[in-house]
């Protein structure tokens, strides 16, 4: 036997023993048997590096040392969930699903696993890479580290797809975390809180062979990819199961929402029997037809909902109730609490929201409060304890003046917040805005955050965020912890952001109540940012999904001469606030004022695609039929309950070619 077919069969046997014991759980082999093999296997590759496989058994030990974690753009945007915490929501979800659906809909129930979210990359077989879920748009590369977790297969089996991307949760399952605390205690080393920042924190540790060390697992619940050949989201755990990856069984088929309230209710009695910790169940549409004919919000999928279990709580002393000033100027008291370990982390602050949820609970400072994380994130008040308020307590006056200006607060009608008028002179709302403008979802400015900004407004550096493009190196460099090529790496970023497409720039602008899916519409109408800047409020209404009270924010904007002179120097240093050329070339108004929906399999163009021609051409997009659409494009397998509507209402349906030919 020549030297590589050994080595070649010692790193099948190698795997294999691996998936049997790490997957099945059933191993076939002693660990002494085990290691034996491994370290065979290490001395032939060592004496012939030639035949050196980044994806061998071997490779798992890691070693290798990542000083900075590349950011990487995921193929597939990486959505949040919407989140339900009751049997009311979750009917109520079914009903818009089955408005939009045609037929039976079945439901893959799967456990919400408390870790990390990680979007793991195969190309012919082998893991390419391991992203960080990050923004959701963007996150970072960690695949020396995922290489050492014994449950991420580096080389599949079976008919796997040439590549794909496959998402799952990093876990620390509980008896692992706690052996880890047993040894950090008996070393004088300070305990680990919980999993899940354990198991997120191991992903970012420089060396991999210090990750290797902890005993992290890889559960699997989503592929992506195109031409997979995967019909639904059930077949597809199945399908990752076969090629090797560790897809916990306890996901089920259902055909009803009341079959979902059952598995519900069946975990949230079992999660603590589990090995790793849930924070509740993802319900998904199981059909792929089918998600894709619900499509996305701006920011998750309408096919999938998570139901959250209820939230610990606790109660501790409110000392304090302090106020935030926001970008926009809006007031949040902030209760500060003395420190309570609640859901695995130390508790010492939490929202208060606004004046009337103070007044609508009597908050009061010395009370004793219940506190619970919201979507076991976010700490929130939700009572207080009235039977050990101090007997000298005082209601709560909301404080009339900005704690960091001094100027006199002004409550809008309506609005449940207080804000500070002084838009141009109040130190927090400044930074805010040159934050919001420097963020990744705006102008992406690499090499710049928000700590950087808040300390070149503090030096007189940069006073609104259309300063950004008049800093030099030479500026930058004696600022705190600022290197030379830090210095450069930012200048070249704020350089680079001048590339950003209109609609990113206008949601960077950060005018109130103008996110990312109204910046668009803006864009896409009004095209450049004069014919913007020109616009009323009785224009800007008549366009699609923008009410009253965005409008009027618009004009107020760019009422502001100051505004209008940032706007003026950020056109002369070559930021884009206008649709490219390029862009404008592929857009007309043909379908202006129509509303479409889009239904079934399309042949020569993609839904997506199809979508965005409608909208490239002035056209909405709408997601069911009623008496205001006007045309229904129908591809192949459009539900019949769709037609039939379509039909009842005089809605003309087209082909995919009828559609296109009125375009040309």
């Amino acid at each position: 036997m020549t030297v590589l077919l050994k080595i070649q069969q010692l790193r099948d046997e190698l795997r294999q023993h691996n998936y049997n014991y790490y997957i099945l759980d059933n191993a076939t082999i002693s660990d002494y048997e085990f290691d034996i093999k491994l370290k065979e296997l290490q001395a032939l590759e060592e004496a012939h590096p030639e035949f050196f496989d980044a994806n061998s058994p071997t490779q798992r030990v890691g070693g290798e040392i990542t000083k900075n974690f590349k950011t990487t753009v995921h193929d597939f945007r990486m959505y949040s969930l919407d989140n339900s915490y009751s049997k009311e929501d979750l009917l109520d979800w079914e009903t818009r699903i089955k408005k939009m659906v045609d037929g039976e809909v079945q439901y893959t129930c799967e456990l919400k696993y408390d870790g990390a979210s990680m979007n793991l990359t195969y190309e012919n077989g082998k893991l390419l890479r391991a992203v960080t879920r990050g923004d959701g748009v963007q996150g970072d590369e960690v695949t020396a580290n995922v290489k050492t977790i014994k449950t991420v297969p580096l080389q599949l089996k079976g008919d796997y797809p040439e590549r794909f991307d496959i998402r799952g949760e990093i876990i620390l399952p509980i008896e692992g975390f706690l052996k880890m605390n047993e040894e950090r205690i008996a070393n004088d080393e300070e305990p680990y809180r919980n999993p899940r920042n354990t198991a997120s924190g191991s992903l970012k540790l420089q060396d991999s062979a210090e990750v290797a060390k902890r005993p992290l697992e890889c559960l699997l619940y989503s592929i992506k990819g195109n031409n997979l050949n995967i019909q639904s989201q059930f077949e597809g755990l199945e399908k990752a199961r076969a090629w090797g990856f560790k897809v916990p069984k306890e996901a089920k088929l259902v055909n009803s929402i009341d079959e979902v309230l059952e598995y519900i209710e069946y975990w949230d009695k079992h999660r603590h029997d589990l090995p790793y910790e849930i924070d509740g169940v993802v319900v998904k549409v199981n059909s792929f037809y089918q998600q894709d004919e619900l499509g996305f919000t701006a920011k998750a999928p309408r096919w999938a909902m998570a139901y959250k279990f209820k939230a610990e709580q606790v109660s501790t002393r409110l000392n304090e109730i302090t106020y935030q000033v926001g970008r926009t100027g809006a007031i949040t008291p902030v209760a500060n609490l003395e420190p309570v370990q609640l859901a695995g982390t130390i508790v010492k602050r939490a929202s208060l929201h606004n004046a009337d949820q103070i007044e609508k609970l009597d908050i009061r400072e010395g009370d004793e409060v219940f506190v619970e994380k919201g979507g076991e994130i976010i700490p929130k008040i939700i009572a207080v304890d009235f039977t050990k308020r101090p007997e000298n307590s005082q209601p709560t006056q909301y404080i009339s003046h900005c704690p960091e200006c001094h100027t006199e607060l002004q409550r809008i009608e309506g609005e449940a917040k207080h804000y500070c008028p002084n838009y141009n002179g109040c130190p927090p709302q400044v930074v805010g805005r040159i934050q919001h403008y420097i963020s990744r979802k705006a102008m992406d400015i690499d090499g710049l955050g928000g700590e950087t900004v808040a300390l070149l407004v503090k030096e007189g550096l940069i006073s609104n965020y259309s300063d950004l493009y008049e800093l030099t190196v030479e500026q930058v460099i004696p600022l705190e912890r600022m290197a030379e090529k830090s210095a450069e790496n930012l200048i070249n970023g704020i350089e680079a952001s001048k590339q950003i497409p209109f609609e990113r720039v206008l949601f960077a602008l950060g005018i109130r109540y103008v996110g990312e899916t109204v910046a668009k519409k803006l864009a896409r109408h009004y095209k450049s940012i004069d014919a913007l800047m020109f616009a009323s409020t009785l224009d800007l209404v008549t366009v699609d999904e923008i009410g009253e009270r965005i409008a009027e924010s618009v004009v107020e904007f760019f009422s502001s001469e100051e505004n209008r002179t940032i706007i003026e120097r950020l056109k002369a240093f070559g930021v884009q606030l206008e649709i490219s050329a390029e862009k404008l070339a592929n857009q007309t108004d043909k379908l202006k004022g129509l509303s479409i929906v889009v239904s079934g399999v399309f042949e020569s163009i993609s839904r997506n695609e199809l979508k965005k021609l409608i909208e490239d051409n002035g056209g909405k997009v709408s997601s069911s039929i009623s008496s205001k659409t006007s045309y229904l494009v129908a591809g192949d397998k459009m539900g019949p309950s769709k037609r039939v509507k379509a039909e009842d209402l005089s809605v003309p349906i087209l082909t995919e070619q009828e559609f296109l030919e009125i375009l040309k």
